[in-house]
């Protein structure tokens, strides 16, 4: 059946990330791809036929850098016919009632516009010399993807006007910040796309993941009467023991498809990251949604004139707890860390908050499962606390939740009367006590926090109605001292677009690294808690030097520690350090955010004071 009868009867289903299979398959990511369609059609074979059972209507050749400029770096050049009909041959055999689609992928980079005045005419000679020869192979129909330069899609778009008569799936991919590079920007770029004549439908693929792609999509669905397109990664990729992986779970993207859907997308699929198990979870959620249903939404969005999402207003900073006053109203603020016990019994943790209460702190951070710890609740923890008399901070781990588990356990603290949140993505299970478990990872805390906002809302993650809006403050932990600083920042700054508002930094002993992050933050401020950790010995200082991803410790302090006579000298000589740290940093920062060492409040509350 045609494409375009495929979109007029419902839903039509794309396929996900080819690379990523192939990368999960052992070939090396600085392999070319494209030329395993000569070397190795066995394992393109098994790619076509995993994704062909989990219900997509076409697969994508695996001919997505298959023109002259890509190959050239492989020394390939002059192999683009024969890589191109190969890959369009591979998916015809794998097809069965699937289309054949021909993947066109982005033949310039970012700086060939700087480095070269005719850089257009040599991208369009390579496009029209990859269509030609996908065209020559009988594609159903080609797909511009991943293009971050409109002209260098509209010089393919041109290209193929000369070389074929195949529709055009042509999708953009949008900057994880267009709405800071301004909407108007993206918006242009899609109507330009779209107004050609020879462009069946349009859209976005890559760059983001589906929370962020469909905020995206109903920005730019009106622009075009056309079919639309949207094809998200799996979320942002997380370095998890020096690898790349995309945390998004297909249940979580199908959940999203949905609301594509519903939003006005005509054709779904995946880009990097996804799977076949992303796709069949995606074509199980949607093939059951009717067009009718999708225009009937789609139409009550549009006339409603605003995001759904925030329907309901949320409960003001100052009125939400103790510590979303202080914040608001910029008092600072003292918090001291308590771990939870590895016993059933709160009844020491609770004396250890008492004690703190009665100096003055304001409230107690809990982490949940530090270190990939077997520890009690958190959030047990948080309610004893709670009853000793002092503000619970609830840390909140997606290592071992679900987005199911994680929304209920939001309203479990809400309706216990604990509103103050910090949200960490957590330490790999590798880490920790037990190195086998499963991590869940469904969403990182970029994903907790815009979950934490919704639910502020009135709204669930997937953008249902909740009866009772919560009132959590939404903290973010973040390292000043990461080893990829700029990677570092970039997560900040999406933390703070998903509804972060404040952060708690990891222990600072370096007031370079320390005003290095304060500086790097600018345009993107939220109160800043400064994490404080008092040394109790030379050891515990190298250790934290050396064992500690992130933290850096000057020398110096470790020598000073090392000078210590005893214990005790040990344990003021930390409270100095500490104490010297905070006051100079303290016009940076909103508050304190104390380690008991050891669960030693008494050296925390000395900090303090």
């Amino acid at each position: 059946m045609p494409i375009e009868n495929l979109v007029q009867k419902g839903v039509v289903i794309g396929d996900g990330a080819f690379g990523t299979m192939l990368y999960q398959k052992g070939v090396f990511i600085n392999a070319c791809f494209e030329e395993l369609n000569l070397t190795k059609p066995d394992l393109i074979r098994e790619i076509h036929t995993e994704y062909a059972a989990a219900g997509c209507d076409f697969l994508e050749t695996n001919t997505y850098a298959a023109n002259s400029i890509k190959l050239a770096g492989f020394g390939l050049a002059d192999k683009v016919e024969e890589i191109n009909m190969r890959g369009a041959e591979l998916a015809r055999e794998c097809a069965g009632e699937s289309l054949v689609a021909g993947s066109v992928g982005s033949a310039s980079t970012a700086s060939d516009a700087a480095e070269s005045d005719n850089y257009l005419d040599d991208v369009r000679r390579a496009y029209a010399e990859q269509i030609a020869a996908l065209d020559k192979a009988g594609v159903d129909l080609l797909v511009f993807e991943t293009f971050a330069d409109v002209n260098a899609m509209l010089a393919a778009l041109d290209a193929a006007a000369d070389n074929t008569d195949r529709k055009i799936i042509a999708t953009l991919r949008p900057a994880l910040n267009w709405r800071e590079r301004g909407a108007e920007r993206i918006k242009s770029a899609l109507a330009r796309v779209a107004e050609r004549e020879n462009v069946f439908a349009c859209g976005f693929n890559c760059g983001m993941g589906p929370s962020d792609m469909l905020e995206l999509l109903d920005e730019t669905r009106e622009l075009t009467d056309k079919p639309f397109c949207i094809q998200p990664n799996a979320g942002l990729p997380q370095n998890v023991d020096g690898r790349s992986i995309y945390m998004c779970t297909p249940e979580y993207m199908a959940e999203y498809s949905k609301r594509m859907y519903e939003k006005g997308a005509d054709i779904i699929g995946g880009c990097c990251g996804t799977t076949p198990e992303h796709i069949s979870e995606i074509a199980k959620a949607v093939k059951g949604v009717s067009k009718a249903d999708q225009k009937a939404r789609v139409y009550s969005v549009k006339a409603s004139g605003q995001d759904e999402k925030l329907e309901k207003p949320v409960v003001p900073l100052e009125e939400r707890s103790l510590v979303g006053r202080k914040l608001a109203n910029n008092d600072f603020l003292t918090t001291v860390e308590i771990t939870p016990p590895r016993s059933i019994s709160l009844e020491s943790t609770a004396e250890k908050a008492e004690k703190c209460r009665s100096a003055g702190v304001d409230a107690i951070n809990i982490p949940d499962g530090p270190r990939a710890s077997f520890r009690q609740s958190a959030l047990a923890t948080a309610v004893r606390i709670k009853q000793a008399g002092i503000s619970p901070i609830l840390h909140v781990c997606s290592r071992d939740k679900n987005i199911i588990s994680l929304q209920s356990d939001m309203l479990a603290a809400a309706s216990m009367g604990i509103n103050d949140m910090l949200f960490v993505t957590g330490d790999p299970p590798k880490v920790g006590d037990y190195p086998d478990a499963t991590g869940v990872f469904d969403v990182d805390a970029i994903g907790m926090a815009r979950m934490a906002r919704m639910l502020n809302s009135s709204r669930d993650i997937a953008g249902s109605e909740v009866p009772d809006a919560t009132k959590m403050t939404i903290g973010v932990g973040v390292n000043p001292g990461a080893n990829d600083f700029e990677r570092e920042i970039e997560r900040y700054k999406m933390k703070v677009e998903a509804g972060a508002e404040y952060c708690v930094t990891q222990p600072v002993f370096d007031l370079d690294t320390f005003f290095r992050f304060t500086d790097a933050i600018s345009g993107y401020e939220i109160p800043v808690i400064a994490g404080i950790w008092p040394f109790t010995s030379k050891r515990n200082a190298e250790f934290m030097a050396n064992e500690v991803p992130g933290i850096v410790v000057p020398k110096e302090l470790i020598d000073r520690m090392g000078k210590a006579d005893n214990k005790e000298d040990a344990a003021k000589t930390g409270i100095d350090i500490a104490r010297e740290s905070i006051e100079a940093i303290r016009d940076k920062i909103a508050g304190l955010a104390v380690s008991a060492p050891f669960g030693k409040v008494d050296l925390a509350i000395s900090v303090i004071q």
